[in-house]
């Protein structure tokens, strides 16, 4: 059977059993197939094979693109002759590949002696932005030798007119209100977990975005205003938390956006979105990737009294009220100009936010990528033709404050900052574009991640990066067929473009499903590095690392930089001691819950970087902070440590990247044995005093200052969904924070130990409490199942040659086995252990869950609606957050514990335990060496 009656049948089956159309054909294979059946003028299929070649062939640096450009160079040529593609529309269908095959295609056209072709090849070229070193290098070395279509390139790229000869954007935009949901709304509305697997085919994806009810209510609106662009709302809410999903923009894009080429299916650009309170940090740069419109609605405010007090609710939360609405099928007006919302004649906000003078050219190129790229290839050009390249994109804005500290995350943005013209240190508020160290892509975006990097026509990781990891954590639990046809690929493709993979394409290593969050976390060597992962989680605890959607994790990898303004930071600090019978996990919620009671329920911490002052908590430890932050609705997060503290850190990395080499997962590059070598330069700078732990300046300014009451806590701190708050906007937030003792007798269904909120410690309290439990009962019955899934192997590995592990599989019904993992999703559970293989587990969704209906206390950081466990007609499932201990004791029990039943269950184990320094982190402020140190702009 030939590949195109394979492909043919393919088509049938998705359109009887999905109502879908071909998928886009990225196969070389494939392609060659359908171009023989183009040249045969009597072929059957010859009018099917020309629309498919046209209209549904991936682009970028896909197999099935080298093909397409090389034929559309012979037809060029006029090497071959097909009347229904002229020689002017094979430039044109080459003008929309964006690069890679077709951009050497060009090349090899432009700087060719025949002058028929060179010409409009040139004027092609000079609409492209997508170049990388192989082709800037031959731009130049024909420049250099003289020839004359190279310099006409040059100067046109020199003149960034690839961005200034595009259209301006819409003055006004007419929009439709559509309310997606009323609170807020995390990207698993958009683009849910347990459709992971469907991701990169966006037509097929594209059909889980809310409900089908949904979809078709955005058709009636598209129907019934067809002048207007949909705008999804949170309504009393944020859009997009938990997570940046580049999956839910497409999904967005997909069914109320545009297309972004009418030769590329089901790649949409320019959603808006909007929400009462705005759009998370990290799903609106995510937004801005598709050129796409995200509005602060502003459209609930507090209700005040007649002396200007706010007026509270029965729990003490603020009262809204309307300030205009935004129901359903509203049509408004965005002024672009004005930067203001109407209705009619009515200015309803101020949305200037949205239209910063960077976000505009976004949405002018079609998307942040092209932007980043054409910077970087003007300059190029500029430097090579010897002259000054012109202020075509707007000025990054370079802010600096007289006499004015630095605070930790403005100093690594200083200290990695790239083409900076300011002599004096940046402070927030400016934006930059800085050197990224270590970037992290995970397995169920790491597939748009692959066809983003194919899209942009990158093929090689690039130099400055210093470490890149591919995950395989998220699919850990279950090794299905779903995973089975996507993962080996994704590893195949991240291990040829020069990460470090979880899963070894060559089968030399043992396959690793270690938690992305905490392999990032070790590979993380300095305390000054900028991190770019993947996940919402990407928040190490050391450096400041940011969570990113699939497309700006490929950007990162491409080019080793980012571009962002420098966040405004939140002190936290703490004072009083820590209760003997209190986890770490108990100081994390409760700083929660202090925050929100020091500012009367505005939540400080939303779109800033938390800076922590975290002392002598080792990084492993301190992980569990600043995972956290990203539920605080934290930009990101920073911990400030001593520098005794950091080199042990340092030290703790080193060993576990010193196993990841003796496993065998090093790369031809050497990049494990390279950050061993920065870790030993790191480690030497602190101990010579030269370069200290990182620590912000005493004269720093702060958004606000948090302490933390240690004296406070007395009890376990449960983040609770309160599922059945009469305000539905105020459920699945990570705001109401509960003691222990308000679930008196409250029944448990399921308890989970895992994900990235824990670490070895962790496992080692679980051995410890089930050691007490021995000892006293002589037997041990759990009331309610447990889930326990270590984050790592290297933490597995060391729990058994300590010791600890004989005593967990000892009281495990179920423990994983590497050579028959599970082929199926368990659907039903016992009141038993359940030792599952590292990875994420419940805490993903997309594989494991819990029972629907259940009560779910749960180490991990996902309480949203539906993540670990969906509701029944009957109940509404609740996945309750708490520590470890407190979990382990509820499953015994079957219930949540008295306060007097927990203390004595922890009593003698040793808890993570945190001690406030008395001394301040900080250093002395001297405006004389206030300069910052600059990263040397190559481009």
């Amino acid at each position: 059977m030939s590949l195109y009656t394979e492909y043919m049948d393919e088509i049938q089956n998705r359109k009887q059993e999905l109502g879908l159309n071909p998928k886009p054909i990225d196969s070389e294979a494939l392609l060659s197939e359908i171009i023989g059946q183009i040249k045969d003028t009597g072929h059957a299929h010859r009018a099917d094979s020309l629309n498919f070649f046209i209209y549904n062939t991936l682009p970028g640096t896909t197999s099935a693109a080298g093909v397409k450009a090389k034929f559309l160079k012979e037809i060029i040529l006029g090497e071959s002759v097909v009347e229904e593609i002229t020689s002017t529309f094979a430039f044109e269908l080459l003008s929309h590949m964006k690069g890679g095959p077709s951009i050497e295609v060009l090349l090899d056209l432009a700087l060719s002696d025949n002058t028929d072709v060179s010409a409009p090849a040139a004027d092609v070229l000079k609409t492209q932005v997508f170049l990388y070193e192989a082709d800037t290098e031959r731009l130049e070395v024909a420049f250099k030798a003289g020839n004359a279509i190279a310099k006409d390139i040059l100067e046109s790229y020199a003149q960034a007119e690839f961005f200034t000869k595009l259209p301006e954007i819409e003055e006004k935009v007419d929009v439709v209100t559509y309310i997606a949901g009323e609170g807020d709304i995390s990207t698993d509305l958009l683009s849910p977990g347990n459709q992971a697997h469907s991701r990169a085919d966006r037509e097929l994806h594209g059909k889980c975005m809310i409900t089908p009810e949904a979809q078709q209510e955005i058709v009636e609106l598209q129907k019934k205003h067809p002048n207007a662009k949909v705008m999804l709302i949170a309504e009393k809410g944020t859009m997009g938390v938990g997570s940046s999903r580049m999956s839910g923009v497409n999904n967005v894009a997909l069914w109320a956006g545009k297309q972004a080429s009418p030769y590329v299916p089901f790649i949409n650009i320019a959603p808006v979105v909007a929400g009462t309170n705005g759009i998370s940090p990290i799903f609106l740069t995510t937004v801005g990737v598709t050129g796409g419109i995200g509005l602060d609605l502003q459209n609930w405010v507090k209700k005040t009294d007649e002396n200007g007090n706010n007026v509270t609710d029965a729990n003490g939360d603020p009262v809204l009220e309307e300030a205009y609405s935004v129901a359903t099928g509203t049509v408004l007006t965005i002024d672009t100009k004005e930067k203001k919302l109407y209705n009619g004649d009515k200015e309803l906000v101020d949305v200037s936010s949205a239209f910063t003078p960077q976000k505009v050219e976004f949405m002018k190129a079609g998307g942040s990528y092209a932007v980043v790229f054409g910077k970087k290839l003007q300059t190029f050009a500029a430097e090579t033709l010897g002259v000054e390249a012109p202020a075509v994109y707007a000025a990054s804005k370079e802010i600096s404050h007289e006499n004015q500290g630095l605070t930790a995350v403005e100093k690594i943005f200083n200290n990695n900052s790239v083409g900076v013209a300011s002599k004096t240190a940046l402070h927030a508020g400016s934006d930059v574009r800085v050197k990224v160290n270590i970037v992290g892509s995970q397995d169920t975006t790491g597939p748009m991640t692959s066809q983003e990097l194919e899209a942009m026509a990158a093929s090689v990781i690039s130099p400055i990066v210093d470490g890149a990891y591919q995950s395989g954590c998220h699919t850990a639990s279950v090794w299905d067929s779903k995973a089975q046809a996507n993962i080996p690929k994704l590893m195949a493709f991240m291990n040829k473009f020069g990460l470090i993979t979880a899963r070894d394409p060559k089968g030399v290593y043992h396959s690793m499903t270690d938690v992305i969050h905490k392999v990032l976390n070790d590979i993380t060597i300095d305390d000054r590095a900028i991190i770019i992962g993947g996940d919402s989680h990407t928040r190490m605890s050391k450096g400041v690392a940011f969570g990113a959607d699939s497309g700006t994790v490929a950007l990162a990898l491409a080019t080793g930089e980012a571009a962002m303004p420098i966040p405004e930071s939140v002190k936290v600090t703490f004072k009083g001691r820590m209760k003997g019978h209190m986890d770490f996990r108990d100081v994390v919620h409760s700083t929660q819950a202090q925050m929100l009671k020091q500012f009367s329920g505005e939540n400080v911490f939303q779109g800033r970087v938390i800076e922590v002052h975290i002392g002598t908590l080792m990084a492993d430890q301190a992980f569990t902070f600043t995972d956290w932050t990203a539920e605080m609705k934290a930009k990101a997060s920073i911990c400030i440590s001593n520098d005794e503290t950091l080199i042990k850190s340092i030290e703790l990395a080193k060993s576990r990247i010193q196993i990841m080499i003796n496993k065998g997962m090093e790369n031809d590059a050497k990049t494990l044995q390279g950050l061993i070598d920065l870790a030993d330069k790191r480690i030497e700078e602190i101990n010579s005093g030269t370069n200290p732990a990182l620590a912000p300046d005493d004269a720093a300014k702060y958004y606000a200052e948090v302490v933390v009451d240690l004296d406070q806590i007395n009890e376990p701190m449960i983040a609770d969904p309160d599922v059945n708050n009469e305000d539905v906007s105020k459920r699945y937030t990570h705001d109401v924070i509960r003691p222990v003792s308000f679930y008196n007798d409250k029944p448990v269904d399921l308890g989970f130990v895992g994900s990235c909120m824990v670490h070895k410690g962790d496992m080692k309290i679980i051995a410890q409490m089930l050691r007490n439990l021995e000892a006293k009962n002589g037997a041990i019955t759990f009331n309610a199942p447990l889930v326990v899934a270590p984050p790592t192997y290297n933490i597995v590995d060391e729990l058994k040659a300590e010791g600890d592990w004989d005593i967990l599989a000892k009281y495990a019904g179920f423990e994983f086995d590497d050579e028959k993992p599970k082929t199926a999703a368990r659907t039903k559970y016992e009141n038993i252990m359940y030792l599952e293989r590292p990875g994420c587990n419940l805490c993903m969704g997309n594989q494991e869950k819990a029972e629907p209906g259940d009560t779910v206390i749960a180490t991990s950081t996902r309480l949203f609606q539906g993540r670990v466990v969906a509701d029944t007609s009957e109940k509404k499932g609740e996945s309750l957050l708490g520590s470890t201990p407190l979990v382990v004791l509820s499953t015994v029990l079957g219930r949540f514990p008295t306060i007097e039943e927990y203390t004595a269950a922890v009593d003698g184990i040793d808890l993570t335990a945190f001690t406030p320094l008395e001394e301040e982190l900080t250093t002395k402020f001297s405006a004389e060496k206030a300069v910052p140190v600059k990263v040397v702009d190559a481009n």
